[in-house]
Formats: structure tokens, C-alpha cells, sequence
């Protein structure tokens, strides 16, 4: 069934996420929120006295670890609130002053990482034997240290920690565009009804058959971002620059070095990505011809990659049917593991459906201390099912490390964190593909297991390759104009999907509405994750010994080690262009069978 997007106070509270496990009312934030600050004035008194002692480092750094314990739900709560509606003044004014609190640590503790640099190997030794529970901060300290090169004095640092509010702005003004500002048009189909044309239900026209009300949906969505074109360019402008400025300012070379340094993943891992995924430009073309090729058009465009090219089988998926094939796709990972997402859907760990001002989307917020928050903007589609199952991965991989880890450790890195999600997506599929009662079916499965290579890999990686060129630019001092970046997303396009692919002017301009390219390198994460969660998938379902247990001792190990070593732990080396390789020959394979199945 279609939902009908509703106020918040129309939605069934079961249907809604349990913020309450965070706090009963915002009053006990506001008294939560107090006393965070007077655990940042605590950690201000200890600059200048980092280097004093062991016992006073580790006094420090076990205040800093009760500051974690309290800003995570302090943050998620407020976070969390204002996307349920964000035109909501009231949680609006608590997100700005949760980030508030979280520049003000920076600015509080600006000073850390400078001191603990300052510290001399010798003294540091004596300090593990003066204090030894400082043996529990090694690795964090370690990595501190490392980054001895690309660190300011203190007076730098806490200029640095300043700019933290300014360089949030691009972001937080693309979102209230985005998501609470920006309308579009309702859309007629092919006997001239009327659809509304949202964040949430956009997805959802473009996979319908009726190609009148695609066209139409497409036409409508980017309309609106075309009358915002310059604006949007502005902002996405204003991203790059302050990733360069903070780029500049740490001695990095690039942009694209200081945000992988962060989190020890090397740069040619980004670069080996396209270039692989260039090299498997012609297995992408064919998947596009064979699309034209069974929808029967004389000109395929933007707007018909998205429904499905087998007919009929693209039947409704209510929630509850979803919660089961979920817990049925992933049973191979064990009772355990299937228990807690049990417990996650009866416990409203899940915000399930659109409403009136709700953020677009759907992600997984973990809380050190408390159950994860999924948020989906749920409509019935098998589309919905895998970002349910996705959306748990996220969860799941946040819920074990938090439990395993020490908060110290427990944050996992973005680098893996798209490995968890994509990898239930793999059983997901292949928990589908094994119970396809025709070939009909079968092809069906097929050709949407091609669509997640298409919209994974290859969009991922196309979106990886604008994000950098956009970077470059911006180092180079060159203007990032709506056009320029117009004119060069065209162009990505022309190159990825080929020329049997009508150049839509209108897709020149997804650039404006992609999200990601405001969270500093993300996207290329989906593509690598996406490699990787169909090694660790296949490694899982071939039964190989030890599989589920090293692939469950990676979901908890948070920041324990460098992501690369914990996914080699997992089973896979992504240092290597070989699991993007393998990737892509499944999708070869994949391609064979379904001209095969509807030959």
C-alpha cells in the first residue's frame, strides 16, 4: 500500500523510534546537557598539564572518555528529534546548541593533541610505568603521534577547533534547503492523475512503469533544483574550500590526503577504485544495452534505469513482511546475531515511515551506551527492504562494537563503515535469488542485484571521481560555477553508462542534490564497501571455516586496529584492486544470466 505522508503527531508511536531510551524529556537533556559543559570547563584545567605526569595524562584522558559517554546521547537525542521534523524550532535550537557543545570541547581541548606531541619518547615510557592504566591508551595515543607533522601549536589548534562552526555551515545550509525548503511539483502519469513528488516518494516514481509519470517525476525534481543551481553550487563550493582550508592549514597536499589520513586508509586505494572501475567501463555500457534492449525503447534515458525491466514482479513489501525477510536473509550469521535485530524491530529502534518535514533518507545512528537509531522513510518497495537490512547492517556493526569495545575504541571508521550494511545486502539478495520459484523471478532478482553494481560501484565510484575533480579544482583556485560542474557531471555521465544513453540535460544537475558530497570523501566508500561485503558475503554462504566468527570478531572491533587490517582479518585485502575485480567479473557473470534468462 501507499502511505500517505502524515503529520508526526498522525503516526503510530510504534512505527516511531523510542528517543525516550535516550532521555524522558528534554528537560533531562537540558540537565544532561549542563553537565557535559562542566565536563568540558573540567578538561580546559588540564591544559598545560598533559606532559606533568602519567597519573595526570590519565586522569585527562579518562575525563575524555566520560565526555564520549555523555555527548552521545546528548547529540543523537537532539539530532534525532529535529529529524523527525525539520522545521521544529524547539529541536532545531537544541541541534545548534549540541553542536555548540561539540565545537566548544574542541575548543576546550585544543590543546591534547599538541601537548601529547610535545611529550618526549623517553618520558612517554616512563609515563606507561608511572600510570599503567595508561597501557589501555597506547593505540590512541600512538595515533595521536603519528600525526605529530600535521599538527598546530596550541593557539593554532584552538583557532582550528573554532573554525569548527563555520566549516559545519555549507552542510547545515544544503540541509534546510534540501529538506525542509525545497518543493517540487506534483507529477501526472499517463491518464493525466496527479502524483506528489517528495524526498521519500521520488525513488518510488522512478521505478513505476507508467515511463509518462517517470519523465514527468524527473522533470519535476530537477526543475527545482535547477531554480536553486547557483545557490547549490555556492554551497557545495563552500564545502570544498573549507576541506581545502583545514588541508592547507594541517600541511596536507591535498584534501583528499588529510581526510583518508584521518582514519589510516591510503590514498591509492581511492585512485585504484577508478581505475579499475574505468577499466570495466565496457561491462557497464552492455548492462546499459541490454536495459534498452528489454524495455523496448527507441531512446533510454535517465529516467528508465530505475524500473524494473522484468515486468510484474515488482510487488508491494508491507513492513512486517520486510522484518521477516530480513531475519531470514541473514540467519546465516547466527542465532545471536538474529536475536538483536529482533529485539531492534520490537523495541523501536526504527523511525519507519515519511512524514510531514522528516529528513529525506534513511541512516543508523549508534549511541555509546544505548541501542542504535535507524531512520527509513519506509514505502512498501523490495527497494525498501534492502535499505531495512542495509540500515540494520549499519546498526548492528554500531550495537557490537559499542558492546565489545571500550568507548576509548568503539567508534569504527567511515572507511568500513559501509561493509556491514552492503554485506547484509548481499544475503539479502542471494537469500532471494535461492527461493526464485521461475525464471521470470529469477531474472527479476537478477536484474536488481545488477542495479545495486550499477548504483554501488559504478555511481559511487562517478560520484567518488566528481567529488575529487571538484577538490582538485578547488586546490588549483579554480571557480566552482554551476556550470563548470555541470558540464563535468555531463560529461561523467557520457563516460560510465555510455552512449546508449540518451545525455538528459537534467542529469547534469545531480551534482546539487547529492547529500554525501558534504561529508568529506565519503562516497567512494560505498564502492569499496560494496567490493568488499561481496567477498565476505561469498565467504559466508560457501560455509568457509571460521567465516561468520572472523566476520563477526570485524563487526566488533570498532577502531581497535587500522580498517584495512581489520578487513583482512575479515577475509579481504581491499589494498588490493583484486576484490573490485572480483566484484566486477560478478557482475559480468551476473549480466550473462539475465540475457540468458530473457533471451
Amino acid at each position: 500500500m501507499e502511505h500517505k505522508v502524515l503529520p508526526r503527531s498522525e503516526r503510530d508511536p510504534r512505527d516511531t523510534w523510542a528517543t525516550g531510551d535516550l532521555f524522558s524529556t528534554d528537560d533531562a537533556w537540558r540537565a544532561a546537557y549542563a553537565q557535559a559543559e562542566e565536563i568540558v570547563r573540567a578538561l580546559g584545567g588540564y591544559q598545560g598539564r598533559l606532559g606533568e605526569s602519567g597519573p595526570v595524562l590519565l586522569a585527562y584522558l579518562e575525563r575524555s572518555d566520560d565526555l564520549s559517554r555523555a555527548l552521545s546521547p546528548l547529540v543523537n537525542y537532539a539530532f534525532r528529534r529535529s529529524d523527525e521534523d525539520t522545521r521544529d524550532p524547539v529541536y532545531q535550537e537544541m541541534s545548534a546548541r549540541a553542536q555548540n557543545l561539540m565545537v566548544a570541547a574542541g575548543e576546550a581541548t585544543a590543546f591534547e593533541t599538541p601537548e601529547i606531541l610535545a611529550i618526549p619518547e623517553e618520558r612517554m615510557d616512563a609515563f606507561y610505568q608511572e600510570a599503567p592504566g595508561l597501557e589501555h591508551y597506547r593505540l590512541a595515543l600512538t595515533r595521536i603521534r603519528r600525526q605529530r607533522e600535521h599538527t598546530l601549536s596550541p593557539e593554532g589548534e584552538a583557532l582550528l577547533a573554532s573554525a569548527g562552526k563555520l566549516a559545519q555551515s555549507a552542510d547545515d545550509i544544503f540541509g534546510f534547503l534540501n529538506d525542509a525548503d525545497l518543493r517540487f511539483p506534483d507529477a501526472a502519469d499517463c491518464a493525466g492523475q496527479l502524483h506528489p513528488v517528495t524526498h521519500g516518494s521520488y525513488l518510488a516514481l522512478m521505478r513505476s512503469e507508467d515511463r509518462t509519470l517517470r519523465e514527468n517525476a524527473f522533470r519535476s525534481l530537477y526543475g527545482a533544483y535547477r531554480q536553486f543551481r547557483n545557490t547549490l553550487a555556492a554551497t557545495l563550493s563552500a564545502q570544498m574550500n573549507q576541506l581545502q582550508f583545514f588541508a592547507n592549514a594541517r600541511r596536507y597536499p591535498s584534501a583528499l590526503h588529510a581526510s583518508l589520513d584521518r582514519t589510516e586508509v591510503p590514498v591509492e586505494i581511492y585512485h585504484n577504485l577508478i581505475d579499475t572501475v574505468h577499466r570495466h567501463f565496457p561491462t557497464m555500457h552492455r548492462y546499459i544495452r541490454l536495459r534498452k534492449r528489454l524495455l523496448g525503447v527507441e531512446e533510454l534515458h535517465h529516467y528508465d534505469l530505475y524500473t524494473p525491466i522484468v515486468a510484474g514482479e515488482d510487488s508491494a513489501v508491507p513492513f512486517e513482511e520486510a522484518k521477516r525477510l530480513a531475519l531470514e536473509a541473514l540467519r546465516p550469521l547466527g542465532e545471536d546475531y538474529c536475536a538483536t535485530v529482533r529485539a531492534a524491530f520490537d523495541s523501536r529502534w526504527i523511525d519507519v515511515y515519511e512524514n510531514e518535514g522528516k529528513r529525506s533518507g534513511a541512516y543508523s545512528a549508534g549511541v555509546y551506551g544505548a541501542h542504535p537509531f535507524v531512520l527509513l522513510n519506509y514505502n512498501d518497495t523490495i527497494r525498501s527492504v534492502f535499505t531495512l537490512v542495509h540500515e540494520m547492517g549499519h546498526a548492528m556493526h554500531s550495537h557490537l562494537s559499542n558492546r565489545t569495545q571500550p568507548v576509548t575504541y568503539a567508534s569504527y571508521v567511515i572507511f568500513v563503515a559501509e561493509v556491514a550494511s552492503t554485506c547484509n545486502e548481499a544475503l539479502l539478495m542471494q537469500y532471494l535469488l535461492g527461493g526464485a520459484g521461475s525464471r521470470k523471478r529469477r531474472a527479476y532478482l537478477i536484474n536488481y542485484f545488477l542495479e545495486q553494481f550499477r548504483t554501488t560501484l559504478y555511481r559511487q565510484t562517478m560520484f567518488a571521481e566528481f567529488e575529487l575533480w571538484c577538490s582538485e579544482q578547488t586546490r588549483a583556485g579554480q571557480v566552482l560555477t554551476a556550470e563548470a560542474m555541470s558540464r563535468k557531471y555531463a560529461a561523467l555521465n557520457r563516460a560510465y553508462y555510455g552512449e546508449d544513453l540518451a545525455a538528459d540535460e537534467e542529469i547534469s544537475l545531480e551534482w546539487s542534490r547529492i547529500p554525501h558530497f558534504y561529508y568529506n570523501f565519503y562516497v567512494y566508500q560505498y564502492a569499496t564497501g560494496f567490493a568488499c561485503a561481496i567477498a565476505l558475503s561469498q565467504r559466508i554462504l560457501r560455509g568457509e571455516p571460521g567465516a561468520v566468527e572472523d566476520y563477526l570478531r570485524f563487526l566488533g572491533g570498532g577502531s581497535s586496529a587500522d580498517p584495512v587490517s581489520l578487513l583482512r582479518g575479515a577475509g579481504v585485502d581491499i589494498a588490493t584492486p583484486q576484490p573490485v575485480e572480483d566484484a566486477l567479473a560478478l557482475f559480468d557473470r551476473l549480466i550473462s544470466e539475465l540475457e540468458e534468462l530473457t533471451a
